[in-house]
């Protein structure tokens, strides 16, 4: 007995070691198959990106020699759909956006200014010597990439590069293999040279003017970090917070388009629960706060928060605001609220609010819109066509449920229109006639589901 009970322990062991070989084995071939899969989706990924550019950079020698408008609406049109489409790709290549933003806004814009194109071109214009100069910018930087990625794909090719970039994101625990690493060494090269080209003006939503928007609506005051801690205190409210701390300003922080100070800031209620909110160095106004933590059981209707939200704005001053969608999620609802004056609904001076639907607690809070847009006695320039003739632009078969007059941005500028909400083959969707020209400017789907109501 005691013969076999001294075989029977070396055995199991023998067993143990033998099955967790095997089990490490199947683990670091699954991880190795893993690796070979993902490196594999990264290649794809690159070549994706470098087939896009060299689209976008054939169209846009095509859309320099090309001597009509309705050549052009094609051309542009691929410009458009590429660039976004290189954009796409490139931000899901395994590299920090940070390294690559000025690439990544490069090609944004190069859609946006495409689509400026399509829309000059559809309005009778053709394009300005000005015009004309930016193209050719364009396309010397989207030459410049696309040598940059062939240059790569060649490397890829003779050395197989891109090896081992399923480990390359992380920056990190492999910054030495990361920083040699052919793609991504190229790209940051790249990125440092084309964040120097001219800035690109023109009238869109990513122009840099545009982006570079110094805010309207913060009043002339400057306050210091000390005043800022008293304006977020009596904006939360000084018996919901036990302490308040400042972060750490970044380096980069008066550059920001509105500069900020902000805090961290913990709740009575719950020792664990921590609000986070930020407070302009001009106008001292909050920008933005939330409080992250878990919700319970709902005790509130969406309408019933939306309520709540309301109370809020208008608590904190904020006048004349109208509810307009909201999304639903994780007990909580996000309102979205617009500003209202002389019958015009105002969309650019937007402020959202979070609300609990358990406690009807607000959690969350956004107004930057609002202050980057807000102006006191707007210009809402000349009415010109009345509702009706407005309403003589739509397709036959558009059944209007409402009308009204609104501000929507368009480029660097506002425009006022007439909003017509209705169906149109048994979808809903949103068209916005100039209240001056009759002009069509936009067309907008509205979809709802259980999340809330979503406009395309």
């Amino acid at each position: 007995m005691r013969e076999r009970r001294s075989w029977i322990a070396p055995s199991v062991l023998s067993l143990l070691l033998i099955a967790s070989l095997v089990w490490g084995y199947n683990q670091y071939m699954r991880n190795q198959q893993y690796e070979v899969a993902l490196d594999n989706h990264y290649q794809r990924l690159f070549f994706d990106v470098k087939t896009h550019v060299d689209k976008v950079s054939t169209s846009l020698n095509k859309a320099l020699l090309a001597s009509t408008k309705e050549r052009n609406i094609l051309l542009f049109t691929q410009i458009m759909n590429e660039a976004a489409q290189a954009k796409d790709k490139l931000a899901q290549m395994p590299i920090s956006h940070s390294e690559v933003s000025a690439t990544e806004k490069f090609l944004t814009q190069a859609a946006d200014y495409a689509y400026f194109i399509i829309q000059k071109h559809l309005e009778g214009q053709d394009i300005t010597p000005e015009q004309r100069e930016q193209i050719k910018n364009i396309q010397l930087n989207t030459a410049s990439f696309n040598n940059e990625l062939n240059n790569v794909a060649q490397s890829i090719q003779e050395e197989n590069f891109l090896v081992g970039m399923a480990n390359a994101g992380n920056r990190n625990k492999d910054s030495e293999k990361a920083s040699t690493n052919a793609l991504i060494t190229s790209l940051v090269n790249y990125d440092k040279e084309v964040a120097k080209t001219p800035e690109l003006i023109y009238d869109g939503p990513f122009a840099d003017q545009m982006l570079n928007k110094k805010p309207v609506g913060l009043p002339n005051r400057k306050v210091n970090l000390n005043q800022a801690r008293e304006i977020a205190l009596d904006f939360i409210g000084r018996d919901k917070i036990v302490d308040i701390q400042a972060f750490e300003e970044g380096d980069n922080m008066n550059e920001a388009r509105i500069p900020v100070f902000s805090f961290q800031a913990q709740s009575s209620r719950n020792r664990d629960e921590m609000m986070y909110i930020s407070v302009s160095k001009q106008g001292g106004v909050v920008l933005n706060m939330t409080n992250p933590r878990g919700t319970g059981n709902k005790t509130l209707s969406v309408k019933e928060g939306q309520q709540k939200a309301l109370e809020f704005l208008e608590s904190k001053g904020f006048k004349n605001m109208e509810p307009n969608y909201n999304l639903r999620y994780d007990g909580t609802v996000l309102y979205n609220f617009v500003y209202s004056e002389d019958g015009v609904t105002v969309y650019p001076d937007l402020v959202k609010v979070k609300v609990a639907l358990d406690t009807g607690d607000i959690v969350g809070f956004d107004a930057s819109a609002y202050y980057l847009n807000h102006q006191e006695n707007r210009d809402f320039g000349k009415i010109r066509i009345s509702e009706n003739e407005a309403a003589k632009k739509l397709r036959n078969g558009f059944q209007v449920n409402s009308a009204r007059l609104a501000m929507i941005p368009k480029g660097k500028t506002e425009v006022v229109c007439y909003e017509f909400k209705g169906v149109y083959e048994d979808n809903q969707y949103i068209v916005y006639i100039n209240a001056e020209t009759g002009q069509e400017e936009q067309i907008l789907q509205i979809v709802e589901n259980e999340n809330g109501t979503f406009t395309f």
